[in-house]
């Protein structure tokens, strides 16, 4: 057998390679790129057994189907979206996403619609055998720039594995789809919102806004009432972070993602906190939202109790339940003298659970 790899039997609509981002090179002008959900992305590799910035696949709305060439592979799916395994000789098998699935030589992973959200990820256990382009292997489209010459999963393209062959022991899963929480985006108004008058800040933190269609990887185009400057909407060209939010000539305001360009001219009203930043990733066009302010102290305590929340989310992923089966570590960490069930004795006289450790307690003494 050749090296291991997948191969890409049929593209999708906007399937890449990335990890959790090109950090530390905009002062030359690099977007860091990455996942736009990095949670997912994170859950996925915990799943498969990987690092947490391990490069995997971002689904855009419709997947791709790859093709295992390799002796066995893990993987795992994190996000709301259909899959099945297609084999020779056989009907296709649905697959659940939340958790890991070993496929053999031959199978063909068929990765559907993403539903709810705007991607998914596709992990695999040991990750890609593929070069890192400064430290990492995100994919940024608009340069060229990233595995695959830079461009999204192509009719017949071959992503190469680290393992041979699939790790030993059972599928795990994660008991739940991980909770986002709702409600406003939570931002830090400025760096310039005073470059709009207070009516503007006050609209945008009570309005609702939409997500247009001219949203990709770069940023997200809001519609909804206008923003006011003071004078104009230009400012010297200073630098740019994921979540800032800019206002330009015509008063909507531009959410910038993962591709955005390094520095930019337009006022910016506010910037998305970085706790929040996946679920602005998740957004699709039509979706709305509105947001908060909240200081630099509160959104630091926020980010970190998600990062415990994504702490707890990883200690509770567990053994696939067999179907049908009986899940005995459930079972056994369960207290089952002490809870509310009534049996018949011999005697037919009817026994609850205190009866009943009475009972054992007296004929132990």
């Amino acid at each position: 057998m050749s090296a291991p790899g997948l191969r890409v039997v049929r593209p999708g609509l906007f399937a890449t390679i990335q990890d959790l981002g090109r950090v530390g090179y905009q002062e030359l002008g690099m977007p860091v790129a990455g996942a736009l959900d990095p949670i997912a992305l994170r859950l996925a590799n915990a799943l498969v057994g990987n690092p947490a910035g391990t490069a995997g696949v971002e689904i855009a709305l419709l997947g791709p189907a790859l093709k295992v060439e390799a002796e066995s592979v893990r993987v795992a799916v994190v996000g709301p979206m259909a899959l099945r395994m297609e084999r020779e000789g056989q009907p296709p098998a649905a697959l659940e996403p939340y958790r890991t699935h070993t496929l053999n030589c031959g199978d063909v992973l068929a990765l559907g619609a993403v539903t709810g959200a705007s991607v998914a990820y596709l992990a695999v256990a040991g990750g890609f055998a593929l070069e890192p382009f400064l430290g990492s292997l995100s994919t940024y489209v608009r340069a060229g720039i990233g595995p695959l010459g830079g461009k999204p999963l192509g009719d017949g393209a071959r992503l190469p594995l680290v393992r041979d062959a699939a790790p030993g022991g059972d599928d795990v899963e994660l008991p739940e789809p991980p909770d986002y929480g709702g409600g406003p985006v939570r931002v830090v108004l400025g760096p310039q919102d005073d470059r709009f008058t207070a009516a503007a800040v006050e609209t945008f933190l009570s309005a609702t806004y939409r997500v247009g269609k001219d949203a990709d990887r770069m940023g997200l185009r809001l519609e909804g009432p206008t923003l006011a400057h003071r004078g104009s909407a230009d400012i010297p060209s200073d630098g740019l972070v994921t979540g800032s939010i800019q206002v330009p000539g015509n008063g909507q305001p531009i959410l910038l993602l993962n591709d955005h360009q390094t520095a930019g001219g337009y006022a910016k009203i506010a910037t998305v906190i970085s706790a929040d930043l996946p679920r602005v990733g998740r957004l699709r066009p039509g979706d709305a939202l509105a947001f908060r302010a909240v200081g630099v102290d509160e959104a630091e305590g926020i980010r970190r109790r998600q990062e415990q929340a994504i702490a707890g989310w990883i200690r509770a992923i567990r053994t696939v339940r067999p179907a049908g089966g009986v899940d005995l570590d459930a079972l056994y960490s369960e207290n089952l003298v002490s809870g509310v069930v009534d049996i018949v004795n011999g005697n037919g006289d009817i026994l609850n659970a205190e009866n009943m450790a009475g009972n054992m307690n007296g004929r132990a003494s």
